[in-house]
């Protein structure tokens, strides 16, 4: 990696620093790495976890410092023993041993999306996980002195709306700020930007391709690349005009960007599956999505790009946020909470009754809900299945015997904790943009994904906004679009729905369905048996390929066969 630039080696008096990824700005990496280790190199140093996306090693003159960045989007991890780290790594296999498993990080894998990347366990005994934001302090010979979080943004109160105005025009300003800041600070040499013809992803790309003809940055617009996947059938194929839009309107700000149109309309979910499951580094959960992201990221890498900049975290940061009918009903302003549920059901074409149930009920008892909701839907395996409840080819005695009740417990005090509407924004950062697949191809690829709305400065502008600046029914992110207005063209300024990916889904269960049965009943991995009813995991995956479920389900089941590949390739790669 570091022949490709992902990786930052620097020396000064205070010490020496491995930096992956980079600090501060990505245009200047070696600068970042300097600012870390000056930071925290000098004895007795408590300084904050700087911005970034990045994961150092920093060896001092009176100890060494593992560090990860509050996004965690670059992995570290350390083996210990009795007290004492031996290794340190950004890829947990290396050091794991493949025959001492963690069952216990596997049913906190299998509570949902999020539950992997915040916990400290990984599949394999003795190895630990850096968190994000985290600094753990070792002896210079190696001793384990402690792990302590020092997090750079702090929770910020929301504003009252007397400070931040009750309009989205009053709060666009500052948003229009941060993004810029956010994208400024990401862009590389060379920075591809994904570009879908959505929102969020123009959003971001007009504002690296206005960086770059105003001068911030490097001023050469020709290192701007506009990466775009399309489809010539099928709903997918009604995004075309939008992207065309995007395109049209980044390069009247950037006439030598390169627009760089893949031809992706042979693509299908599951499409090699084993491998883009089998092969990554801890069991991901969103392979069966890898073959449309491998295709575009492979462009981006032949154009020798440093940086792909995306719109991913745009929905749960820049829209209103419907957590806060949860703070209004703990305030016993109920009137109040009623007539926001209403307004949010108008806005959405969706009833009061399932906003409230959604948005109120099920932060605050959420493990109860989702049993109620069990209940009411049976008679299917995928039926009822929500988000943290035990799916039912997981066997009851494997989830008893190492903890499954507790991880969903705990993950769903991560999800939605005591202040859900401030939960939303920490469990957006790893449910909106999981980079595993990003990580696991960056050594071929030679760059990083990196999200600008889910950067710091974005995050805590909007979380200091109240609902009353944010919310306009009907109109989803009122706040972003009223601060790109100037900007997006007509036709993405207006819109508010995208076509989903539901096609390529669908079309790859249709495809690969039969396959994915056959790979689970073949399973040789001991495990896979120890841990599954592999008859009922073939019955939901029969069942997803009928259209039964919905998204929390599939989601469950993804989980649970990229976990069985995941095993399988485990067993591959010792043979």
């Amino acid at each position: 990696m570091a022949s490709r630039g992902l990786v930052t080696p620097v020396s000064s008096a205070a010490g020496t620093a491995v930096v992956v990824g980079w600090v501060g700005a990505a245009r200047d990496r070696v600068a970042g790495a300097h600012g870390l280790l000056d930071a925290f190199g000098r004895p007795g140093s408590d300084p904050p976890v700087p911005a970034g996306d990045y994961a150092a090693v920093l060896v001092c003159r009176d100890r060494i410092l593992l560090i990860r960045d509050e996004h965690a989007r670059i992995p570290l991890f350390y083996e210990e023993s009795g007290g004492r780290v031996s290794a340190v790594s950004t890829s947990a296999r290396r050091l794991g041993c493949g025959t001492e498993l963690e069952r216990r990080y596997f049913c906190r894998y299998l509570t949902g999306n999020l539950a992997q990347p915040h916990t400290e366990l990984t599949p394999f005994a003795g190895v630990h996980r850096v968190l994000g934001g985290e600094v753990v302090e070792l002896s210079l010979t190696g001793r384990l002195h402690g792990r302590t979080a020092r997090c750079g943004r702090g929770v910020l109160d929301p504003l009252p709306p007397e400070a931040a105005g009750t309009r989205p025009g009053a709060a666009a300003q500052d948003l229009r700020r941060a993004l810029e800041n956010a994208v400024g600070r990401r862009m590389g040499t060379v920075t591809a930007c994904h570009v879908s013809g959505g929102l969020d992803s123009t959003s971001v790309a007009l504002l690296a391709a206005r960086t770059r003809a105003t001068g911030r940055g490097r001023p050469d617009d020709r290192g701007l690349v506009l990466l775009s996947g399309c489809f010539g059938s099928g709903e997918l194929a009604g995004e075309r005009p939008y992207l065309d839009a995007a395109v049209e309107a980044v390069r009247r700000l950037a006439p030598a960007a390169r627009p760089v149109v893949v031809d992706v309309g042979d693509t299908a979910d599951f499409d090699d599956f084993r491998r883009h499951a089998g092969e990554a580094d801890e069991p991901h959960a969103h392979a069966f999505r890898a073959p449309f992201w491998s295709r575009l990221h492979a462009a981006a890498a032949e154009l020798g790009c440093d940086t792909l900049l995306t719109g991913c975290g745009a929905d749960p940061v820049a829209d209103a946020n419907p957590l806060h009918l949860h703070r209004l009903a703990r305030t016993g302003r109920l009137r109040q909470m009623t007539a926001q549920a209403r307004a949010w059901a108008n806005g959405g074409e969706r009833g009061v009754r399932d906003i409230v149930r959604d948005y109120v009920v099920k932060p605050a008892l959420p493990l109860a809900a989702e049993r109620v909701t069990a209940l009411t839907r049976p008679g299917t395996v995928l039926g009822g299945l929500g988000t943290f409840g035990r799916p039912r080819w997981l066997r009851p005695g494997f989830a008893r015997a190492h903890g499954y009740r507790g991880a969903s417990v705990a993950e769903s005090r991560f999800v939605f904790g005591r202040t859900p509407e401030q939960s939303l924004y920490d469990a957006a950062n790893y449910l909106a943009a999981p980079d595993l697949l990003s990580w696991h191809r960056a050594r071929e690829d030679g760059f990083f994904l990196s999200h600008p709305f889910l950067d710091p400065e974005v995050v805590a502008t909007m979380r200091r906004l109240p609902a009353e600046a944010t919310f306009c029914p009907g109109r989803p992110k009122a706040v972003l679009r009223e601060a790109m207005a100037d900007l997006l063209p007509s036709p993405i300024h207006g819109r508010a729905v995208k076509v989903p990916f539901d096609q390529l889904y669908a079309r790859g269960l249709r495809t690969h369905g039969d396959g994915l049965i056959d790979l689970c009943r073949s399973a040789s991995h001991p495990l896979v048996e120890e841990m599954f009813d592999v008859e009922t995991l073939c019955r939901a995956v029969n069942e997803a390929r009928l259209g039964m479920g919905d998204s929390h389900s599939w989601d469950r089941m993804n989980s649970s066969l990229a976990l069985v590949m995941w095993l399988e390739g485990l067993v591959i790669g010792g043979s």
